[in-house]
């Protein structure tokens, strides 16, 4: 008796085949039926990687450059936990958020600045492992102009959040990857079928990692990541996706300001951080 063949969406090109081809017959895509299971990966989606990479090198571009801004404080000691730790002054300069600076300076910009801002070595490298597995596949199903209006107002509203909470001084891209992570639950729900809920029960799998994570580990800061995660999920509902809503102009136009500003932002914190530490 010949065993029942299943139907379902190349995760890569999105076409209709049987789910136990071997190999893809519009792509080529090996095993795509089992490539379910790697659809967060990084390796997944080439064309996107310019993108991906941009954001990646600004967060590092300023992870040295908070240690620059005051090497005497590095730590250098060999414990995981402060190896090259910029000091919170560094950081603060630089556009750290929270009721700190908000309340005392009214620097509101700093909900932008503190996405690219991190603590310690271990906290960069375990955000941009993150952001290389969600960041993709995002991109890939948004678009673009949608992915960085995600990524970037997700984590303003985070830390919006934690700021309205009294969290009194805050930095990390965790906010704004906990979007990203809301709009692949929006995704997932909403596409449904056997592509949709395969990425939406593995991406609840990272949900519940993350506040297990957060609730057992001091000094994470919950309220950015739940906020985080509700933008995501709000900006993936009215924004739409690829599947449903094609990008349209407005879209594009919303994304090019949100460069500008995000732009204008880091280079003045640069410029400012600067000009305090070393000419004052």
């Amino acid at each position: 008796m010949e065993r029942e063949r299943k139907s379902m969406l190349c995760p890569n090109c999105r076409k209709l085949i049987s789910s136990d081809e071997p190999r893809c017959p519009h792509c080529g895509l090996e095993n795509p039926g089992r490539s379910i299971q790697r659809l967060l990966s990084f390796r997944f989606i080439e064309g996107n990687r310019d993108w991906i990479r941009t954001i990646l090198y600004v967060n590092a571009a300023f992870f040295i450059v908070s240690l620059v801004v005051n090497p005497s404080s590095l730590g250098l000691a060999m414990n995981p936990f402060t190896f090259l730790s910029p000091s919170n002054e560094s950081l603060f300069l630089l556009g750290a958020t929270g009721t700190l600076p908000i309340d005392r300076l009214h620097r509101w910009w700093t909900l932008i600045s503190a996405t690219y801002l991190h603590g310690g070595i271990l906290h960069i490298f375990f955000n941009m492992m993150a952001f290389l597995q969600l960041g993709p596949f995002v991109l890939r199903e948004y678009g673009f102009s949608r992915f960085f209006l995600i990524y970037t107002w997700s984590g303003v509203l985070g830390f919006f959040l934690s700021y309205v909470v009294g969290i009194p001084f805050t930095i990390g891209a965790s906010a704004a990857i906990c979007g990203l992570i809301g709009a692949t639950l929006y995704f997932g729900k909403s596409r449904g079928g056997t592509y949709g809920n395969a990425v939406y029960r593995q991406v609840m799998g990272w949900v519940v990692g993350l506040f297990l994570f957060g609730f057992l580990v001091p000094g994470i800061n919950n309220w950015a990541h739940g906020g985080g995660i509700l933008g995501g999920i709000l900006l993936g509902f009215l924004l739409g996706y690829e599947d449903r809503k094609r990008e349209t102009s407005l879209h594009r136009l919303l994304s090019a300001a949100t460069v500008l500003l995000t732009g204008g932002i880091l280079a003045w914190a640069l410029i400012q951080a600067f000009y305090i530490r070393f000419f004052l």
